[in-house]
């Protein structure tokens, strides 16, 4: 069984496991959205962070990366994701349609976040999300870093996210 993993933040530049193969793909029904308070990877429940999640929205659709996993690699990256992705249960796994831009729709494994998990915090404003994201640092280091490195990898990969973008500059500009 072919399994792919759907990349909208972090998995795009440090998936983890072994990529077979990466197509930029669409995601319907969701957004992606700095809605997720991180208190474990890059915040503390002191002073939380902020890191992106797939917001449920049926007017928006989320372009972001579908990796297949290495063939044989399946439980062994499954695994990881869970402990990866599941760690305080504010995200939900789900297994969803993505198109992919070669023409293909395939089911992904997708991590969306569960709007009534204590750690949601959808519909905060942009200046309070580079606030928050500017100070706070976890486990895997400074929030700013996340931020940085998801916006260069879009970037990078040709995908264009406004609301990112802006809050990259805004970070940015804070930190100096």
């Amino acid at each position: 069984m072919t399994m792919w993993v759907f990349g909208y933040g972090s998995l795009l530049w440090n998936p983890g496991f072994e990529v077979a193969e990466s197509v930029i793909a669409t995601l319907p029904g969701y957004a992606r959205s700095f809605c997720m308070h991180s208190i474990h990877h890059r915040g503390t429940v002191e002073q939380p962070g902020l890191v992106l999640a797939l917001d449920e929205s049926v007017r928006s659709a989320c372009e972001g990366m579908a990796m297949r996993v290495a063939p044989g690699q399946e439980a062994q990256t499954l695994d990881y994701l869970r402990e990866r992705e599941l760690i305080s249960s504010a995200y939900v796994e789900k297994n969803l349609t993505v198109h992919l831009t070669d023409g293909r729709d395939v089911e992904a494994v997708t991590y969306v976040i569960d709007a009534a998990h204590d750690q949601y915090c959808g519909g905060l404003p942009l200046e309070e999300q580079a606030q928050i994201i500017a100070r706070a640092v976890g486990g895997r280091g400074p929030n700013t870093e996340y931020l940085i490195n998801t916006a260069v990898h879009l970037s990078e990969v040709g995908l264009h996210d406004p609301a990112l973008e802006w809050l990259h500059d805004r970070v940015r500009a804070l930190a100096s």
